[in-house]
């Protein structure tokens, strides 16, 4: 099979290749159209062409939304997001998008189509609107790059509007309940990751990707530069999604007192077991091989805690919520609070944690009547 790569304008082109003959035996052409760099055309040129003489080649106009979609997943997810990422995506559209959506021609999707699939999920699917509202993000993404591919002329997934998620009280650890939380924690695996992730709001997989040499206890401070991440396929290290998400972060003296502590337990553990001093690079947090610890298992291991400590409502992420609602009532700024939360702009931390804003507008008025009263008596 043959097939040629023609530019219809700028980071545009035109696909054109054959696909076989038809009953009489003439040649039988198909076109697609692709946005890109050429080599990337040619790349899509050549993709097309095997998937044709495989029998795998679906014509645009006869294309599904399941026939999309598996598209979409083979030739974009892979190459621009996470392995977690494209898993949560994977498990949406295998299970929520196209038992009830799948065999819709793609170029027939309506976005009464998406208000009824919405609509279905939460009344015969029983799924809360939070997972509705991820499938949306799912099929927005995807038509949006069908949109790219000239496939559609639209996004339709941007005329609909997901059920509305309603707002969620975050877990916040009151003192009783920390103070029972460390008690019980004290002599377990879990104190010390745990301990820290209260002093500094590090998230889960950034506490368990800590290697030695990201923290200076001389100087008190800790660089946050990886995260681990459980997927179906294992453990990987991932850069922090934004250029926020890398930060170094200023300990209190009790984290470095916790801190140390570890780090004489780790070593003379090391030691009896003949693996020798850790190295630099060697995990803060890690199994007895010094291989990392799996999330999930930190996580288990948490619940089992703080059902010890009677606080079962509390979840591992509490503790970022806990130590951002203290720097909160300390009155630190919100720019100082999100550049240590590692968000990517302070207008998320006023999403999350607003609410917990002292209001101050009845101090914003005496401040001016002060400064009025004083203009007025010069």
């Amino acid at each position: 099979m043959t097939g040629h790569v023609r530019r219809r304008g700028e980071r545009s082109w035109e696909l054109k290749f054959d696909v076989g003959t038809d009953a009489a035996g003439n040649r039988k052409t198909r076109y697609a159209s692709f946005r890109g760099t050429k080599r990337e055309a040619q790349i899509e040129l050549a993709r097309l062409i095997t998937a044709a003489a495989a029998g795998e080649s679906v014509d645009p106009s006869r294309m599904t939304v399941g026939d999309f979609l598996d598209q979409w997943q083979r030739t974009w997810c892979g190459a621009n997001l996470s392995p977690k990422s494209a898993e949560r995506h994977d498990d949406l559209i295998r299970l929520h998008i196209k038992p009830r959506i799948g065999s819709t021609k793609l170029q027939k999707l309506r976005p009464v189509h998406l208000t009824e699939l919405y609509g279905a999920l939460q009344r015969e699917a029983g799924l809360a609107p939070r997972t509705i509202g991820h499938v949306h993000r799912t099929l927005h993404r995807a038509l949006g790059q069908g949109v790219t591919w000239d496939l559609l002329t639209s996004n339709v997934a941007s005329r609909v509007a997901p059920p509305r998620v309603p707002q969620e009280e975050i877990q916040i650890l009151t003192a009783a309940e920390i103070k029972a939380f460390l008690h019980q924690a004290r002599n377990r695996p879990i104190y010390p990751i745990a301990a820290l992730g209260l002093a500094t709001g590090m998230r889960r997989g950034e506490l368990l990707a800590l290697r030695w040499q990201d923290i200076d206890l001389d100087r008190a401070k800790i660089t946050v530069a990886r995260s681990l991440e459980q997927t179906k396929a294992g453990l990987r290290f991932k850069e922090p999604k934004t250029k926020r998400g890398r930060r170094t972060i200023t300990l209190p003296p009790s984290a470095v007192t916790d801190i140390r502590a570890h780090w004489k337990v780790q070593q003379e553990l090391r030691l009896a077991l003949g693996a020798g001093k850790a190295p630099p690079e060697a995990l803060v947090f890690s199994g007895i091989d010094g291989e990392p610890r799996r999330p999930n298992a930190v996580t288990k291991e948490w619940e089992r805690t703080v059902k010890a400590a009677g606080a079962t409502h509390a979840t591992f992420h509490s503790l970022r919520h806990t130590h951002a609602s203290h720097l909160i009532a300390a009155g630190v700024d919100i720019l100082t609070i999100s550049r240590r939360l590692g968000h990517a702009s302070p207008t998320t931390t006023l999403t999350v944690y607003g609410h917990l804003f002292p209001q101050t507008d009845d101090k914003a008025a005496q401040a001016i009547e002060a400064a009025l009263s004083a203009a007025s008596t010069d």
